[in-house]
């Protein structure tokens, strides 16, 4: 065999080799991409698998598209309180509550006589406040729905009596009935004059629901531990072991006279 031959074949096997060490270093870089594709896909899931555990059983306030608009009639900060009773009144009761709550049931059942003859009679001014926890706690979207509902009441002028019909017909906690408009609309019936199209269609389109969004944030904001919240003059009487109906009416009575 000539030097010439020689030389052309080991110039072939060099080339070989060559080629094979880039074919080599081509999969391994190849392989590093899937791995560090992979590794990214598992901290991305874990990263979501995070954020959905630090907000289970929290409200965020649902979807908050759409215009901010309050009802007719509602005043305070950012028109998130709905007013019944004197304003002037020297004693004034903060009521936070959730329609599908069932505490806030108990405390209406309780309450609602004495709140509605210290209000008819000039002494007590009420800010109800709606606050949407149940949702977040229970899943569903009754909360916001109803709460919504309600808002459509307070335009019409029907707060207090529709506030009564949805308490007094209150689902049990796990099931979401006040989730459907159709529900709403139904005991919408019970109250005189309420259930007229503008209601109906209020109600439908969900037009006070940004409006409620805003007011379960700032009951989440606020620090309460649940509701119902009810303040007399800021101060909780709802962890007042002693508190009564009786108890609540001398109580405004007296500062009425003062």
């Amino acid at each position: 065999m000539s030097e010439k031959n020689r030389d052309e074949k080991r110039t072939a096997r060099e080339r070989l080799a060559a080629e094979r060490e880039k074919q080599k270093a081509a999969e391994k870089r190849r392989r590093g991409l899937i791995v560090g594709a992979s590794v990214v896909c598992v901290l991305g899931l874990a990263a979501v698998i995070g954020v959905v555990a630090a907000n289970a059983g929290k409200d965020d306030g649902g979807d908050s598209a759409g215009p901010v608009v309050a009802p007719s009639g509602a005043n305070g900060e950012d028109s998130l309180v709905i007013p019944v009773g004197e304003s002037g009144a020297k004693s004034t009761l903060t009521v936070w509550e959730d329609f599908r709550c069932p505490a806030c049931k108990s405390f209406e059942s309780n309450y609602r006589s004495t709140i509605h003859e210290l209000t008819d009679a000039g002494q007590l001014n009420v800010e109800y406040r709606l606050a949407t926890i149940i949702d977040g706690n229970m899943g569903g979207s009754g909360s916001r729905t109803a709460a919504n509902a309600a808002a459509c009441a307070q335009d019409a002028g029907k707060f207090v009596e529709y506030h009564d019909v949805l308490f007094a017909n209150q689902p049990p906690e796990t099931d979401d009935a006040f989730a459907g408009t159709d529900k709403l609309i139904e005991l919408a019936g019970k109250v005189d004059g309420l259930d007229t199209p503008a209601f109906r269609t209020c109600v439908e389109d969900g037009t006070h629901s940004a409006w409620v969004d805003k007011s379960a944030q700032a009951f989440n904001k606020g620090g309460f531990s649940g509701t119902p919240t009810v303040l007399l003059n800021g101060r909780n009487i709802y962890q007042d072991q002693t508190m009564t109906p009786a108890k609540l009416k001398q109580q405004v009575q007296e500062a009425a006279k003062g």
